[in-house]
C-alpha cells in the first residue's frame, strides 16, 4: 500500500513538473500551485517579448488562458541596435553602413564578440568589458577617415567607451547600462501594463523564459520592479523551457483548455440589401434580388474565451451549376467594430478551400460562395472550423450526398 501511494504522488509531482514546466532547482514549487492561482509566462526572446497569462482550472493541471498572448519587439536584438548605434555615434553612420556593406563577414564577428560579452554583464560588474574589434574594422577605418580609431573615439567625447592598446573597445558598466537600459524598460513596462488590466490582476507568479530571460540585467530589473507584487520564477535552462514545453504540449495538448482568441476572424458574405441601412456602394442585383456585397460574417471575436474544441459552422452553396471548388476569404481585425471587410483594420489573413464531389442532382443557382443558404434546393456544403487550439482546423460535409469534403485552409501564402 506504502508503494501504491508513492508511485501516486511521484505520478502526480511528475504532472505538476511537466505541466508548470518547474525544474527541480525552483524548489517544490509544484506543491503551492493551486486550483485558481494565476501566472504570466514572460518569453524573452530575441527578437520579440511575448506574455501569456493562465488561470489553473483543475487539481490536474488544466488552464485556462486569461487574456490573449501580446508581446512587442523588446528582444535581445534590441541591445544589439544599440550598440550598432553607439559605433555609429563614435565612427560616423556612413562608415558602420559602408563597413556592413563591404566586410560583412567581420561586421558579423564583431557582432559576435558582442553578443559573448552582452550575455556577461550585469549589474554589480565593476570591470569594463573589452570587445575585440576586427583587424579589417580598424585598418577600413583608417583608410576611410585617414585616423586611428583611438583617434575616433577620443573625437567623440564618450567617456563610457575607452581604448585598449591591445585593440579592444572597453565598455564601462555604465555603457552596458545605456545599452540595455530601453529594451528592459520597454520589457518591464509591457509586464506592468499587462498585469494592471482587471482580467489579469491577482497573478501570483512570473515566470521569465526564453534566451534574453538569461541576462542578469534582465533578471535584476524585473526582481526590482515586479518582486514585490509576485514572485518571480526563473527555471534552470531557462533558454530551453519554451522549447520543452512546447514538446510536452505535443504530448498532451489538452492541458490547456480554454484560449483568447487574438483577432477577429470572419468571412465576407452577401446579404440582402436594406435601404437606409446598407450604404448605395455595396449594391450588387443579381438575377433580380439586390444584395449588399461584403458583410463581415463573424467566426470569433477578439479576446473570447475559445474552449478546446469549439467549433463555428457555416454552410455555403456554389455560386453556379458544376463548381467544383469554394474558395472563402478569410478576414481578420484586431478589433470587434467591424460591419464590412472594407472598413479600416480588416485585413485578408487566409483562405478555405473547399473541394466539390461531383452531384447527381443539379443545384439551383446562387450567388457568390459565402452568401447562407436559402432554400433547400440548392446544393449545401457544412463547413465546421474549429478555434479553439492552437491553430484553425476546417472540415467539410456535402449535405446531399453526406460526404466529407476535402477542406483546406491557408495561412501561409498571405
Amino acid at each position: 500500500m506504502m508503494l501504491f501511494v508513492a508511485a501516486r504522488e511521484q505520478l502526480r509531482r511528475s504532472r505538476y513538473s511537466r505541466t508548470f514546466l518547474v525544474e527541480s532547482g525552483t524548489g517544490e514549487l509544484w506543491s503551492e500551485l493551486q486550483t485558481g492561482d494565476r501566472y504570466v509566462v514572460a518569453d524573452c526572446g530575441g527578437g520579440t517579448v511575448d506574455l501569456t497569462v493562465h488561470q489553473i482550472e483543475q487539481p490536474q493541471g488544466t488552464l485556462k488562458e486569461l487574456y490573449k498572448a501580446s508581446g512587442g519587439p523588446y528582444g535581445a536584438v534590441g541591445v544589439d541596435l544599440a550598440f550598432e548605434a553607439m559605433l555609429c555615434q563614435i565612427f560616423g553612420e556612413d562608415f558602420i553602413h559602408s563597413f556592413k556593406a563591404k566586410r560583412p563577414a567581420a561586421w558579423v564577428d564583431l557582432m559576435i564578440a558582442f553578443e559573448a560579452r552582452k550575455r556577461t554583464a550585469s549589474p554589480g560588474r565593476a570591470n569594463a568589458l573589452n570587445i575585440s574589434l576586427p583587424f579589417s574594422f580598424i585598418d577600413f577605418y583608417k583608410r576611410h577617415r585617414g585616423q586611428s580609431v583611438e583617434a575616433a573615439l577620443r573625437r567623440s567625447n564618450m567617456n563610457i567607451v575607452k581604448w585598449s592598446s591591445q585593440g579592444m573597445l572597453r565598455l564601462t558598466q555604465e555603457a552596458m547600462n545605456e545599452l540595455f537600459q530601453p529594451t528592459i524598460s520597454n520589457i518591464v513596462k509591457h509586464i506592468e501594463e499587462l498585469m494592471g488590466k482587471l482580467e489579469v490582476r491577482g497573478v501570483r507568479f512570473l515566470f521569465l523564459v526564453g534566451g534574453f530571460a538569461e541576462s542578469p540585467m534582465l533578471q535584476k530589473a524585473v526582481q526590482k520592479a515586479l518582486g514585490r507584487t509576485c514572485r518571480i520564477i526563473i527555471p534552470h535552462d531557462v533558454g530551453l523551457t519554451i522549447l520543452k514545453g512546447a514538446v510536452l504540449f505535443g504530448l498532451d495538448p489538452t492541458v490547456v483548455r480554454v484560449r483568447r482568441c487574438p483577432v477577429t476572424y470572419g468571412v465576407g458574405v452577401l446579404n440582402r440589401f436594406m435601404g437606409g441601412r446598407h450604404p448605395r456602394d455595396k449594391l450588387l442585383i443579381k438575377d433580380g434580388r439586390e444584395w449588399c456585397t461584403d458583410i463581415f460574417d463573424r467566426f470569433v471575436f477578439v479576446d473570447q474565451s475559445v474552449a478546446l474544441g469549439e467549433v463555428v459552422r457555416r454552410s455555403y452553396t456554389p455560386a453556379r451549376v458544376g463548381q467544383r471548388k469554394i474558395i472563402i476569404n478569410i478576414y481578420c481585425s484586431a478589433t470587434d467594430d467591424i460591419t464590412y471587410i472594407s472598413d479600416p483594420g480588416v485585413r485578408k489573413c487566409g483562405t478555405i478551400t473547399l473541394d466539390l464531389p461531383e452531384s447527381s442532382a443539379p443545384p439551383g443557382a446562387v450567388g457568390e460562395a459565402g452568401a447562407a443558404v436559402a432554400g433547400p434546393e440548392r446544393r449545401e456544403i457544412r463547413a465546421t472550423m474549429q478555434f479553439g487550439d492552437t491553430e484553425i482546423k476546417v472540415t467539410a460535409v456535402d449535405v446531399m450526398s453526406n460526404r466529407s469534403v476535402r477542406a483546406s485552409i491557408d495561412f501561409l501564402s498571405n
